[in-house]
């Protein structure tokens, strides 16, 4: 529901920095529906990812405790990974937590795609609810990060914040996303629409 709300225009590009496939850096020129111009507006470009909460048959959820170097601690987090070129995001999250947990699961909802930086935009999350989790080999991520599997019960995922569990804003995001019954629906809902 934008209204009369209108996007800026992009007038011009220039990429400052290219360290592809994980990180660029662009200039934008761009100019407002009002005709105010910027001639340096940047935007950071990030490798999209997934991120999936997991659940196995008796609702326990897959949780992975590991050390990530944006926050330096180590802190839960859900399943996740970044999308190979022309990988589908249904696909990386189903390799990716295969990678991660050893488990694979065929029940799968979508639940959404989301900018991560409002107006640099960075990456985009592509978030998955899983269900019915079931363990069908060793994990073999080849990550630099080690990690521990830990199955967590809901209540066990929200008594970890109050211990300061969670370093990553995306993950707070799923624990919204899916630990809010209405909101979880909607969202699935709004992912399965067609795109405009």
């Amino acid at each position: 529901m934008s209204g009369d709300l209108t996007p800026w225009t992009v007038l011009e590009r220039r990429t400052l920095l290219d360290a592809g496939p994980f990180l660029k850096v662009h200039a934008e020129t761009i100019e407002t529906p009002e005709g105010r111009r910027v001639e340096s507006f940047y935007q950071v470009e990030q490798t999209d990812f997934v991120q999936m909460f997991v659940e196995d048959a008796d609702g326990r959820v897959l949780m992975l405790r590991t050390y990530k170097h944006g926050p330096r601690r180590v802190s839960q987090t859900f399943p996740a990974g970044a999308l190979n070129p022309g990988e589908e995001p249904l696909a990386a999250a189903k390799r990716e937590l295969l990678e991660e947990t050893g488990y694979a699961a065929e029940d799968w909802t979508a639940l959404g795609s989301y900018v991560v930086q409002g107006n640099q935009r960075g990456c985009v999350c592509h978030m998955f609810h899983a269900r019915n989790a079931r363990k069908v080999a060793e994990a073999d991520s080849g990550d630099l990060e080690e990690m521990r599997l830990e199955l967590l019960t809901r209540a066990e995922l929200i008594a970890a914040a109050a211990e300061g569990d969670y370093a990553l804003l995306p993950v707070i995001a799923m624990l919204g996303a899916v630990l809010l019954p209405e909101l979880r629906d909607n969202l699935a809902r709004s992912a399965a629409r067609p795109a405009p």
